[in-house]
């Protein structure tokens, strides 16, 4: 049971770092742009996402359009309007966090 446990762990963990790295090329991305147009340049999640992979974004948009409630499609589109860093950075977090194991706090004493 612990090695499954540790496994599910090392997974999220996994996911957290490869989010993080594409979180890093977007921001690195967006900062060359931004320099090159003399200004402000945050790339859309919907349009780096459709510029990797297009069918994919669109069988999602299907998916959420066909299972999902009301709300379902209206939050998607939000989320999909959002930079790339930011929603990259945020599921890097949040997956982190769901693989982190609390370590115990040393003391350093002696139980007698």
């Amino acid at each position: 049971m612990e090695s499954e446990t540790a496994m599910i762990r090392l997974l999220f963990r996994l996911l957290a770092t490869i989010a993080l790295v594409g979180a890093v090329i977007a921001g690195t991305i967006d900062a060359t742009r931004s320099v090159a147009a003399n200004t402000l340049v945050l790339t859309p999640s919907d349009a780096a996402w459709g510029s990797l992979s297009p069918s994919s974004l669109a069988s999602l948009r299907d998916w959420v359009a066909t299972t999902l409630p009301a709300p379902g499609p209206a939050a998607l589109g939000w989320l999909l309007g959002q930079p790339a860093v930011a929603v990259l950075l945020v599921a890097a977090l949040v997956l982190y966090l769901i693989g982190y194991r609390r370590r115990r706090r040393d003391t350093g004493y002696a139980l007698p």
